[in-house]
């Protein structure tokens, strides 16, 4: 059992670190390809870090690389996450934004449109992938991405929603220094994003597993210690074809945890019968875990 739950930590953690390197990969594309050469600018932090860069040649004589500004932006909000949403969350988010500046500073511009709606669009969509990927694997991309988290931890607010509403602030202030065209073509960005995380994101999506089992006190312990989840026991049910004397289990998890829950399940009691139905709704206390 104890190596079941160590192999479950290792998977976990590689999973987290390969999240880190995909969504750099794809948050520099869609800044390095789509972003700046249509001129487009991005939504939330990395949006503040390109209009920081644009007006740092009139403050300070030359252009301060996009790579820099955005790191310098989520420093303070790395601070809020360290103290508000969980310290190993927080550190790999520092690995994040690490490695997404890394590879926006190192890859080459390249214009595969001039076009901004194109540029807008798929800009978005690339960028919306890496942000949802990244959160789906409990990971944040940093920025308002933190706040969003912080938020929906208090309100069950979707993750999309609330960075639309941040994200919005910040391409107004695009069209105010630079022209309103930059705006519309920014909150096409927004938009496409905010669809594809929240495609992407299911974490606050609800699943109720209903567990046929010969091991209730195992399952239900294993469930709380590894889980933090309740589970509710209905003793003396009896096997329809073989007539032994099972327990039915009931309990709530997220669709994040389904990975591990399902892990779980298959070394403490394989032969338990176990039913999902996805997208439950819930009434009553159900507190989301935090976010490691």
């Amino acid at each position: 059992m104890i190596n079941a739950i160590k192999n479950l930590s290792i998977e976990k953690l590689t999973q987290k670190l390969s999240a880190s390197v995909v969504y750099a990969i794809l948050s520099s594309v869609a800044l390095n390809f789509f972003f700046q050469p249509g001129h487009v600018y991005s939504s939330g932090i990395t949006g503040l870090a390109q209009i920081l860069t644009t007006i740092s040649y009139n403050v300070v004589g030359r252009n301060i690389p996009v790579s820099i500004t955005l790191y310098a932006l989520n420093l303070p909000l790395l601070i809020l996450a360290w103290l508000k949403i969980g310290k190993r969350f927080t550190i790999y988010t520092v690995i994040t934004v690490t490695l997404s500046s890394v590879f926006i500073h190192f890859i080459p511009s390249f214009t595969l449109s001039t076009d901004p709606i194109i540029n807008a669009v798929f800009g978005g969509a690339v960028m919306g992938s890496g942000i949802g990927y990244a959160l789906r694997s409990g990971i944040s991309s940093g920025g308002t991405d933190i706040v969003s988290l912080y938020v929906r931890k208090k309100t069950g607010r979707q993750v999309g929603h609330i960075s639309l509403i941040f994200n919005g602030v910040i391409v107004i202030i695009a069209g105010v220094l630079f022209g309103w065209q930059y705006m519309f073509y920014s909150l096409l960005t927004i938009f496409v994003s905010s669809r594809v995380t929240d495609a992407i994101y299911t974490k606050q999506k609800k699943m109720q597993a209903t567990i046929v089992t010969k091991k209730p006190e195992l399952v239900t312990k294993t469930l709380h210690e590894k889980l933090h989840r309740g589970v509710t026991v209905v003793n003396s049910a009896e096997g329809g074809y073989t007539h032994d004397n099972l327990s039915v289990l009931i309990t709530i998890i997220t669709q994040a945890e389904y990975q591990d829950f399902k892990y779980i399940m298959k070394k403490i009691d394989p032969t338990a019968f176990v039913s999902i139905a996805e997208n439950v709704k819930v009434l009553g206390r159900f507190v989301e875990d935090e976010a490691v």
